[in-house]
């Protein structure tokens, strides 16, 4: 059992807590979290970046969702905790266990500022009918971790309208109407993404996610900015201030919110501001329970930021060739592992004009390795690279000119007719995907079916979405739209959304195959009949024509495919050597 466990049980034991609940969260909904706030992989040793961890007085459970199953299993395995996995049948999940095991008299405690509102209200309705009691004062973790990181400050920067196409004066100008639309007085934004998309302001306080820790407020008379001030050059004060925007320490959003005055309305998105910042609100404070106004425009880029995905996509198909290309001169010959090799890709990145960092912590499987979805190699795990099966590679970067994410699996030497079968499978439906056209107003769901449909008709499939929004220089993974299948949302996509394209599949303990591109929704026609979108393809890498069987793939797809490397071929050829385009040339070849 681990010595943090034990630890917690002490601490809960002194505070009367009889169920500690901890997420995988922050002050403000993130996916990814900066190391002060990574309570629950400090607690459990699992250091997937979704679950939440349940722990009682003699037991403990952590839920997480499939692309984590395998790796949890192992991670976990001798910590004293259970994995409970989503979604699975006979698996309860988190409410129903809480239901079925909370007693009156019980207290289940938790962070308030890490929990979000809408969650919270979930616990605290399941306490009161379990007569059980909430307490969500108490950091218990903070009380244990002695040697916990600190909250970042890490130096702020701005980006120009010229880079991002609008002003944070335009910006500010149509979030109010937008209040006006709602009847809202007021709207609390606690998503960093959306603060400093607002702001148009980068920062370094998450790993692989350019943002800074902030809150913001924007009424129809001020915007405030909650940021730690040491964050932000003079110049950057100077320039936020002309724009009217009032700089406050960042945990005085408290105070402000206490603040709201009686009678007024405060737009807040509950699935994302914590518990903390709602219990603020005063009586008499109507709270509009919406989506951010600040999302969908976020999520919809204005066309010089599209101009500049296509440039930053350029830079990144030219680093990412010119690794497959290395690496599969290399194989048998070099020494290399997994670890070696995201180093060597991270190496030609880094060679490209612009470049700031990764996008999200790269994935490097060999062989086995790539059926653990969201795999990460440790010094203990790091798989040695032979010239035969496949490397499930997916990785990305930010660039001054936008954010990438691009998954391939190389062909490294001999395959077997599964690795073959299923690697042909997989690309037919990310081909069929990428070429789809369809009429304004569907959603991600409408079109999962394509890209999910070869796999089918094998009775086979993957255990995650087929697609996610991509930010601008923000989360690499971005809403509200998404492609999947068996998750409602509403959303339909939408011209500007940058979305991903990634269907795979995974036979556990033998190999895994993920092809992902990026994708702009373009208009391509609108008429009596309505409006038409399709996606154009913003990744510029070859896929590895070692690992299809052309008949499995059809004439249409190999149209496809052979299109696609055209354009592959063309748009690098200006920034690889005569050598590079000569292989290049050969892996595009026609099929």
């Amino acid at each position: 059992m681990r010595q943090q466990l034990m630890d917690l049980r002490a601490v809960m034991a002194k505070h009367g807590v009889d169920y500690c609940l901890i997420p995988s969260n922050d002050f403000h909904g993130s996916e990814y979290l900066s190391d002060h706030f990574k309570c629950r992989k400090w607690v459990s040793g699992f250091t997937g970046s979704a679950g939440t961890l349940l722990v009682g007085a003699d037991w403990a459970g952590l839920w997480t969702d499939g692309r984590y199953f395998l790796q949890a299993a192992q991670q976990l395995s001798g910590s004293g905790i259970e994995l409970e996995k989503m979604g699975e049948s006979g698996v309860p999940t988190l409410n129903e266990y809480l239901e079925k095991h909370l007693k009156a008299g019980q207290t289940l405690g938790f962070d308030g500022r890490v929990v979000s509102a809408r969650m919270a209200e979930s616990l605290r309705q399941i306490a009161e009918k379990c007569g059980a009691s909430v307490a969500c004062e108490d950091d218990l973790v903070g009380e244990i971790w002695t040697d916990r990181p600190a909250l970042s400050a890490e130096p702020a920067f701005e980006l120009s309208a010229d880079v991002v196409g609008k002003s944070r004066a335009e910006k500010l100008m149509e979030l109010r109407a937008a209040l006006t639309r709602e009847g809202a007085d007021a709207t609390v934004i606690a998503s960093l993404m959306d603060v400093c998309w607002l702001m148009n302001l980068r920062g370094a306080d998450v790993d692989c996610t350019p943002v800074m820790l902030s809150f913001a407020a924007v009424t129809a008379e001020e915007a405030v900015l909650f940021v730690n001030p040491a964050v932000l050059s003079e110049t950057i004060r100077h320039n936020l201030e002309g724009d009217g925007v009032t700089i406050r320490a960042y945990e005085e959003v408290y105070d402000y919110v206490r603040s709201l005055p009686k009678g007024s309305s405060v737009m807040m998105n509950l699935n994302v501001v914590n518990s903390k910042l709602k219990v603020c609100v005063p009586e008499g404070v109507a709270i509009l329970d919406r989506v951010d106004a600040t999302t969908l425009p976020k999520a919809c880029k204005n066309e010089k930021e599209v101009d500049n995905f296509r440039i930053a996509h350029i830079k990144d198909g030219a680093a990412v060739t010119k690794f497959m290309r290395w690496l599969k001169m290399n194989v048998g010959k070099t020494p290399m592992d997994e670890i070696s090799v995201a180093e060597k890709l991270e190496a030609f990145r880094a060679e490209q004009p612009g470049y700031i960092g990764p996008s999200f912590s790269p994935i490097m499987g060999y062989g086995a390795h790539g059926a653990i979805v969201h795999y990460s190699a440790t010094k203990a795990s790091c798989a040695t690279i032979e010239p035969r099966s496949f490397l499930l590679s997916d990785t990305g970067a930010h660039f001054i000119e936008g954010t990438t994410d691009i998954t391939r699996t190389y062909a490294l030497g001999e395959l077997t007719d599964d690795e073959k079968r299923f690697y042909t499978l997989v690309l037919k439906g990310n081909l069929m995907l990428g070429n789809a056209q369809w009429k304004a107003g569907c959603t991600g769901a409408n079109l999962d079916y394509l890209a999910r449909e070869p796999l089918w008709r094998l009775e086979a499939d993957y255990n995650h979405g087929t697609g996610h929004g991509v930010g601008y220089i923000l989360s690499v993974h971005e809403g509200p739209q998404s492609i999947h299948w068996g998750r409602a949302n509403s959303t339909p996509l939408e011209v500007g959304m940058i979305t991903s394209n990634e269907p795979g599949f995974y036979l556990e303990g033998a190999f895994g195959v993920r092809l992902e591109n990026l994708t702009v929704v373009k208009e391509v026609a609108a008429n009596s009949y309505g409006r038409f979108l399709r996606f154009e393809t913003l990744t510029m890498v070859p896929f590895d024509l070692d690992a299809i069987i052309p008949e499995l793939l059809g004439e249409e797809c190999c149209g496809i495919l052979n299109a696609y490397h055209a354009k592959v071929r063309k748009t690098l050829a200006p920034y690889m050597t005569a050598e590079e385009n000569a292989w290049l040339a050969d892996a595009t070849r026609p099929v």
